[in-house]
């Protein structure tokens, strides 16, 4: 199947309203992305989005506007938790080749693409085939990160479980949500107290033609109580809050 190619400007444009800079290598890695990404997804499902003005703009642009926000130093520690097809973990390497990225999924065959992704791309990135909640308690991975990110569809509640227990105190876990943000951060409260986190900041903004888009930044305040993460039966049983 044939695909549009990747308008590069439009992208480069669209990324510096939202104070993200991409030089050309970037823009190249990106353009190759979509196109790999497509090429596989007639393969294996990876995504729905499958046109290439809706990747640039759902997936590209959705996964960058986390960056600026997490303001990340040079060689940094990320993790981005059930990543799929890469978002937003591998777009914000392709944005920032400095940052120690691993990109953590369940399922082996995503992973393999992304391998396949990152070999063309010429990045590394550490891949991680596991579920959340036995990597957070593994202590090579447990609170060892700068910041955690997941575009995943689960609520905050739960998603914080997942998430919090890779993240060092003084870290961030940036939670990339769509609607009813504020009613999960309601429902979210004392799940993020048991957590040891701390709403930082709730950033609210459209993304072009895609709808409104939320990213809550929730800030590691002390060490995690060994009792999390629970087993995801107990996460989705019995959620915090």
């Amino acid at each position: 199947m044939d695909y549009e190619p990747l308008n590069r400007e439009a992208l480069r444009q669209q990324a510096a309203l939202f104070h993200v800079k991409l030089d050309e290598t970037a823009l190249e890695r990106f353009a190759v992305y979509a196109r790999l990404l497509q090429e596989w997804n007639e393969k294996i499902n990876l995504t729905a989005i499958t046109a290439t003005e809706e990747i640039l703009v759902k997936h590209f642009l959705d996964s960058l506007t986390v960056l600026p926000l997490l303001e990340l130093p040079e060689g940094a520690k990320l993790i981005d938790v059930g990543t799929g097809a890469g978002f937003p973990g591998l777009a914000l390497l392709i944005a920032r080749p400095d940052l120690k990225v691993t990109l953590l999924d369940s399922t082996k065959k995503k992973l393999n693409v992304l391998e396949d992704i990152l070999a063309h791309l010429g990045l590394s990135a550490t891949l991680l085939h596991a579920r959340a909640e036995d990597a957070g308690r593994d202590p090579a991975l447990r609170e060892q990160f700068d910041a955690a990110t997941a575009r995943a569809v689960a609520n905050l509640r739960e998603l914080a479980e997942y998430c919090l227990p890779f993240v060092r105190v003084g870290g961030v876990f940036a939670a990339m949500k769509s609607a009813n943000a504020e009613a999960e951060l309601a429902e979210a409260k004392r799940a993020l107290h048991l957590l040891a986190g701390k709403v930082g900041r709730v950033e609210t903004f459209p993304l072009a033609d895609a709808g409104t888009r939320t990213v809550i930044l929730i800030q590691k305040n002390a060490p995690l109580s060994a009792k999390y993460p629970r087993p995801s039966a107990k996460i989705a049983k019995n959620p915090l809050g």
